[in-house]
């Protein structure tokens, strides 16, 4: 897809019935809204969201989607803090057939399955791999090319562990799960000494580890066009 295909769902908006919520893990939070009908994404894709029930003054966030685009629900996961943001407060205060909006889907962290893959999660940047992954296992898509997931969390609280766990069982994807820099850091290497310059690097997590892994690539000669990111604000 290029870029205008990737941008213009921008002006479509849905209204998003949300279903019910529950605790990942310390701080973070899953969402679970109703599909409005038509209403599909490409896996790895996000959506801007806006909260409609309350006035607020920044009303608006991106998140990526966390469902594969097969399943029967839109699932969004965020970490909330003991003092979060007005727009988290309001997602707290949403009780079943409460509404939300959403613009898109948009976004080019879509899977290229014409190469090898590694997936570069930070934290809460799992959340379009759980997409991207959860599509495949539901589609039993034949993996053409080497997939391998790297998630690294220091505190080791690695959400959706049970169903990539699951994933990995049902399909040839690897699943690797990391609590240092330095762990990941060999596991590139070890994948940029099997692919080279043929592997696809997706990398999802806040902006100083998104910008430190696409740093790290540049430097083992990975050229920039392989390298696809996903920036998560406001962690």
């Amino acid at each position: 897809m290029g870029f205008i295909q990737d941008i213009s769902p921008i002006f479509k908006k849905w209204e998003l019935e949300f279903l019910e919520s529950y605790k990942e893990s310390d701080g973070v939070y899953t969402f679970i809204f109703e599909k409005e009908k038509g209403l599909n994404w490409n896996a790895g894709q996000h959506g801007v969201f806006s909260i409609i029930h309350k006035k607020i003054q920044k009303p608006t966030r991106p998140f990526s989607i966390a469902s594969a685009p097969e399943e029967s629900t839109l699932k969004i996961t965020m970490g909330i803090s003991d003092q979060p943001s007005e727009f988290k407060k309001a997602m707290l205060e949403l009780s079943p057939g409460m509404k939300i909006s959403m613009r898109g889907p948009i976004g080019p962290l879509y899977l290229d399955d014409k190469s090898p893959s590694l997936l570069i999660a930070g934290g809460i940047g799992v959340t379009p791999f759980r997409s991207i992954l959860k599509q495949i296992e539901i589609a039993k898509s034949e993996i053409r090319n080497p997939i391998t997931l790297l998630y690294i969390d220091s505190n080791k609280s690695y959400i959706y562990k049970n169903e990539l766990d699951e994933v990995a069982k049902n399909t040839s994807i690897i699943v690797n799960y990391l609590d240092s820099r330095d762990n990941l850091y060999q596991e590139i290497d070890r994948f940029t000494t099997m692919h080279k310059e043929n592997g696809i690097y997706y990398i999802a997590g806040t902006k100083t580890m998104v910008d430190s892994v696409s740093v790290y690539l540049k430097g083992h000669d990975i050229s920039k066009r392989n390298i696809k990111k996903d920036v998560f604000m406001g962690y």
